[in-house]
C-alpha cells in the first residue's frame, strides 16, 4: 500500500526571515500601545550585518529614526544576536530606517467618511480548523513549531550547547491511517559552533528535541530522522541568507494543509484584511469545528480595498461536513462580523498583542482573540433548529 504522507516545516526565531517578522511586529505593538488608531505597514530586510527598515506609518506620534533602530536591536538582543559570528551583532550590525507617511490615497480609501473602515487593499484570505489536534492546527505543523521552539527555549537556557538561533524543523505525518496518524520523518537543520563535537549534538537533538516533542504528542518515536544533512551549519542567520517580512506565509499559518491568500500578517495593523480577515476566518472556522458543523473547514473571504465588508464568503468541508454549506454559510452570517470594524471590536485588534504571533505560528496560541470557543453553544443551538 502507497503512504498517505503529508509535510510541513517551521523556523525558528532566529531564522533571518523570523528576524524580520519580529522587528516589523514589535514595531507595531510600540505604536499601538501609544496611538491605538494609528494605520501601520512596516517591513523589514536584513542580510549580513545589516538591517533596512521601511514602510508607510500614519500617527500622531513623532517616531524618529532612532525609535526604530532601537526596537530592531533590542529584537535581536532577545533572540541571541550579541556575537558578530552568528551573522549579525544586536550592538554593531548598520541599521537604516526608511518609513514614510502613509499614501493618502489608501488613507481616504481606509478612514471613510460614515465611521466605517474600508478594507486597506484588496485580495483574498483563508481561515481553517481541523479536529485532529486539541488546537484544532494540523498536526505535521504543530509538531514542526513545537521542534524549533524546544530547541530555542534549550539554547537560551544553555542546556542545548554549541546551538545557536538560526533553526529549521520539517515534520512528515503519515496519514495512511487517518485515525492513527505516525510521524514518518522529523529534519532539523540547527546552526552550530565550528568546534561542535557532531555525534554528541545530533545525539542530544535527537534524544532531547525529537523525542520529547513525539512523546509530548502521543505519538511512535521510531520515526526516520533528518540532522542537518549538509554536515555542517555554522555560518547562518542574516549571514546564511537574507531575510525578509512575510516571507514565511504558510509556517505562519497552516503549514500547507489549508490554502493561503498569499498576503502576508507581519507589521500590518487590522485595518489591513490580509491580518484581520485571516485571523476572523480562524476564529469562525475554530467555532464550528468545535460546534461539530464538520471535522475539517476552510473559510475564505474577499475583499475590495475601500469597502468594509466582504465581497465573498466561501467554505469548504473536504468531505466531512455534518450540515449543509447554506448552513454553515447562514451562521456565518449570523454570528461573525466579517466588516473591517466588525472584525477589529470582535478580536480587540488595536491592542499592542501581535510580537507574540511573529513566530512559532499565528494560530493554536490558546491567549490570542481568535483563539477564543465563546460561540459554540450558540452554534450548535443553530445547528439544532436546521436538521
Amino acid at each position: 500500500m502507497n503512504k498517505n504522507l503529508f509535510t510541513s516545516e517551521s523556523v525558528s526565531e532566529g531564522h533571518p526571515d523570523k528576524i524580520c517578522d519580529q522587528i516589523s511586529d514589535s514595531i507595531l505593538d510600540y505604536i499601538l500601545e501609544r496611538d491605538e488608531n494609528a494605520k501601520v505597514a512596516v517591513e523589514v530586510f536584513t542580510t549580513t550585518n545589516f538591517i533596512l527598515i521601511g514602510g508607510q506609518v500614519n500617527s500622531k506620534l513623532d517616531l524618529k529614526p532612532e525609535v526604530y533602530e532601537n526596537i530592531a536591536r533590542d529584537v535581536l538582543r532577545e533572540i541571541g544576536y550579541t556575537n558578530r559570528d552568528y551573522g549579525i551583532d544586536a550592538d554593531t550590525c548598520e541599521i537604516l530606517v526608511k518609513v514614510e507617511n502613509q499614501s493618502a490615497d489608501i488613507a481616504a480609501g481606509v478612514d471613510l467618511s460614515d465611521g466605517e473602515t474600508g478594507a486597506g487593499d484588496q485580495g483574498i484570505m483563508f481561515g481553517y480548523a481541523t479536529n485532529e489536534s486539541p488546537t484544532m492546527i494540523p498536526l505535521p505543523i504543530s509538531i514542526a513549531h513545537d521542534l524549533v521552539r524546544t530547541a530555542s527555549e534549550l539554547r537560551k537556557s544553555g542546556e542545548f550547547k554549541h546551538a545557536r538561533p538560526d533553526m529549521k524543523s520539517q515534520v512528515t505525518i503519515d496519514y495512511t491511517n487517518p485515525q492513527e496518524p505516525r510521524i514518518d520523518t522529523i529534519l532539523m537543520s540547527i546552526q552550530h559552533d565550528p568546534d561542535v563535537n557532531m555525534d554528541e549534538f545530533k545525539n542530544y537533538i535527537h534524544e532531547k528535541i525529537m523525542k520529547k516533542v513525539a512523546k509530548d504528542f502521543n505519538l511512535n518515536e521510531d520515526f526516520k530522522v533528518l540532522i542537518n544533512p549538509t554536515g555542517r551549519f555554522v555560518i547562518g542567520g542574516p549571514e546564511g541568507d537574507t531575510g525578509l517580512t512575510g516571507r514565511k506565509i504558510i509556517v505562519d499559518t497552516y503549514g500547507g494543509t489549508s490554502r493561503h491568500g498569499g498576503g502576508a500578517f507581519s507589521g500590518k495593523d487590522s485595518s489591513k484584511v490580509d491580518r484581520s480577515a485571516a485571523y476572523m476566518s480562524r476564529y469562525a472556522a475554530k467555532n464550528l469545528v468545535a460546534a461539530d458543523y464538520a471535522d475539517r473547514l476552510e473559510i475564505q473571504v474577499s475583499y475590495a480595498i475601500g469597502v468594509p465588508k466582504p465581497v465573498s464568503i466561501c467554505v469548504e468541508t473536504f468531505g466531512t461536513g455534518k450540515v449543509d454549506n447554506e448552513i454553515i454559510l447562514e451562521a456565518i452570517e449570523k454570528y461573525f462580523d466579517f466588516s473591517v470594524n466588525g472584525m477589529i471590536k470582535t478580536l480587540d485588534l488595536r491592542k499592542p498583542i501581535f510580537k507574540e504571533t511573529a513566530t512559532y505560528g499565528h494560530f493554536g496560541k490558546k491567549d490570542l482573540p481568535w483563539e477564543k470557543l465563546d460561540k459554540v453553544e450558540e452554534l450548535k443551538a443553530f445547528k439544532a433548529n436546521h436538521q
